[in-house]
């Protein structure tokens, strides 16, 4: 809820900007702040919800970014034909603070494993002393570094062949339908493939990573389509068992701090594969050596993906996802009126 007052004040604020560092200041980082303290306490609160389906589940949340990417940059200039940009910024703070509404409806469940967790700083000292995590935050960190390229080069790239505008820009809209049909795909998939979640990471991040280093050889129209929407698709896949893999890793009950942990580590990779790509764009005078480096990182962190534990293993790990769906270790106690509910109905299963 706070972060959605803090993401609707800076794009109000930007909205009366007359220069680039008030814009910088307002929607970069109040605005920024507030989308951070948004995202991933909601990502994380899904994972406790959620146990048995949780790769599922995340798979459907985050078809909004999907959805999102595919409707939002034609209201937006929808919105600055009729209002201007400063009445569109002011339309887009007032969509913002809907997410308070949203942070509203979120009810914190309090689980079995909370206590032997400790508190926020006890969470992120262990945290920093598992090796299985930091190596996952190492690998996501190799992935963001490629993950966002083709968002911000492809149209250019596309443009650089010798297409129009319109279809170059139309070809990012292919790729986020891909990406939104890749995510449901993937949660679907993750709650039924036997093993741990990592492994489709692994294989999704590769595929990826493939798709994005022969971007570049395409040099027919059908066949950049194919692969625009092949890097789309796996793209999409990895989103979400990315994030159902923490919980089988660290345990559900140092989600919040897991994940703050691991997205504050992994935005740097995202930070920095964009300029880097830019650079070698500005450098070598084409696309072609910015998105093979991209698929090299995605391709790295897949190969570090194979060192987590219980990778080549056949079985379940003794993780989240196992402990959960065999023992009733997850228990939503909301409120006392639950917990006597509970106790009265002990047949009664959580959603």
């Amino acid at each position: 809820m706070t972060g959605g007052i803090l993401a609707a004040l800076g794009m109000m604020l930007a909205s009366f900007a007359t220069s680039l560092t008030h814009l910088y200041l307002s929607i970069g980082l109040i605005s920024g702040s507030g989308w951070a303290l948004t995202f991933t306490p909601t990502l994380a609160c899904l994972s406790r919800y959620f146990s048995k389906r949780r790769s599922l589940a995340t798979g459907l949340a985050l078809t909004g970014i999907g959805l999102s990417s595919f409707v939002f940059a034609p209201f937006f200039q929808w919105l600055i034909t009729y209002y201007a940009w400063r009445g569109a910024l002011l339309l887009v703070a007032a969509l913002s603070l809907h997410l308070v509404a949203c942070g509203a409806l979120l009810r914190p469940l309090r689980l079995s494993e909370d206590p032997a967790v400790g508190g926020p700083m006890a969470q992120l000292v262990s945290l920093l002393h598992h090796g299985p995590f930091l190596r996952y935050t190492a690998a996501l960190t190799l992935i963001n570094a490629g993950y966002f390229i083709p968002y911000v080069h492809l149209v250019a790239h596309a443009q650089d062949l010798g297409w129009d505008p319109l279809p170059a820009a139309f070809l990012l809209s292919l790729v986020a339908v891909a990406d939104l049909i890749g995510r449901v795909f993937s949660g679907w998939l993750g709650d039924i493939s036997p093993g741990p979640v990592a492994r489709l990471l692994a294989l999704w991040s590769f595929l990826t990573g493939m798709a994005l280093a022969l971007l570049p050889m395409a040099h027919q129209f059908f066949v950049l389509i194919v692969l625009a929407i092949a890097y789309g698709f796996t793209a999409g896949a990895l989103t979400p068992v990315a994030f159902s893999v923490l919980p089988e890793l660290v345990g559900v009950g140092r989600i919040y701090s897991g994940l703050g942990l691991l997205q504050s580590v992994e935005s740097i990779g995202g930070l920095l594969g964009a300029p880097l790509s830019g650079y070698l764009r500005d450098l070598t005078g084409s696309y072609t050596v910015s998105f093979v480096v991209a698929g090299a990182f995605l391709l790295s962190g897949s190969m570090v993906l194979l060192t987590l534990p219980g990778f080549f293993c056949c079985s379940f790990l003794p993780s989240a996802r196992g402990q959960y769906s065999v023992t009733k270790s997850l228990e939503a106690r909301v409120s006392p009126k639950m917990a006597e509910y509970e106790e009265e109905s002990p047949g009664a299963q959580d959603p």
